[in-house]
């Protein structure tokens, strides 16, 4: 029996998408909510013995979150053989270390709730820094989609010699990623945040680069405020404005606006989140991660 895609608010268009690649269908599903903000959730698809795979990216989790819960208890309850969660950007993964007496590690509660809620969750490029894999933090079966690969064939085809710039050691894993993908060179710079939306970026940018593109390459994009100081940086360096790459494109309060009035020559995005500066499709390889988590989970099913 084919498995069944659920689409919550937002995500219809790559349910849509991975439903195409996995000919199979999407259930339908009514969700909306009462004037006092509470979730109301309706399945009009029947799920008995079907393996359902929810998709929600998860940009907004506080909001999504109790949305999500419902669509997956329900799923269950309704006779579904499996739940699982498809996220292409799995949030609560910045704070991953207990920095001040009294925090809360975020990371490892959201990590026991989607765990204790779902079978198996695909995900692409998580915010991995002071861990070394999702199961360090998971208890179910995850997969990692690298979005190295479609980010290095879209330098190689839009962006002319081209060196990539990490603004600072947490984006060097993925800046090495791409660079090993299209042979580039690449410079990774220093930063230290002081706040949320305080930071400051230093490093040598040498003569040697002055003939080629900077393209910035992170992985989240949230304030927009360490690609502008590394902006800045390129610019006392004399570079050409530059390209600035994003895995995820949060954009909060206007930072997408802010980095193009800071000099970016472009700004792209993987599609992970949706948003206009989307240019990076991840399809395929989100579908080549669930056609192996539906196949492991199987030889996993009992008889």
């Amino acid at each position: 029996m084919k498995p069944l895609l659920v689409a919550l608010p937002g995500n219809l268009e790559l349910a849509t998408a991975l439903a195409e690649r996995l000919q199979t269908d999407i259930a339908s599903a009514l969700i909306r909510q009462f004037p006092d903000g509470e979730s109301y959730l309706r399945y009009d698809t029947d799920l008995s013995g079907r393996d359902v795979l929810l998709v929600c990216t998860l940009n907004q989790p506080d909001a999504l979150a109790m949305r999500l819960m419902f669509a997956a208890e329900a799923a269950r309850e309704l006779g579904a053989a499996s739940v699982a969660l498809i996220a292409p950007y799995l949030s609560y993964m910045r704070q991953d270390a207990r920095f001040y007496p009294g925090e809360v590690v975020t990371s490892r509660h959201f990590a026991g709730l989607l765990s204790r809620t779902f079978d198996w969750l695909v995900t692409i490029d998580p915010h991995l820094h002071r861990y070394r894999s999702l199961s360090e933090l998971y208890s179910i079966p995850t997969r990692v989609i690298q979005a190295a690969p479609w980010i290095a064939k879209w330098v190689h085809e839009n962006v002319e010699n081209p060196v990539l710039i990490g603004p600072d050691e947490e984006s060097e894993q993925w800046v090495r990623a791409v660079a090993r993908e299209a042979s580039l060179p690449f410079v990774i710079l220093e930063k230290v945040r002081s706040g949320d939306r305080d930071v400051a970026v230093s490093g040598g940018i040498s003569a040697e680069w002055h003939a080629h593109t900077p393209v910035i390459l992170d992985d989240i994009i949230s304030t927009g405020r360490t690609m502008i100081e590394t902006m800045d940086t390129l610019r006392e360096a004399a570079m050409v404005a530059p390209f600035c790459i994003g895995v995820h494109g949060v954009f909060v309060d206007g930072a997408y606006e802010e980095l193009l009035r800071s000099g970016a020559q472009r700004i792209v995005t993987c599609d992970t989140i949706l948003h206009a500066s989307n240019a990076i499709e991840i399809t395929e390889g989100l579908w080549a991660g669930v056609v192996e988590m539906l196949a492991e989970h199987s030889e996993r099913a009992p008889g």
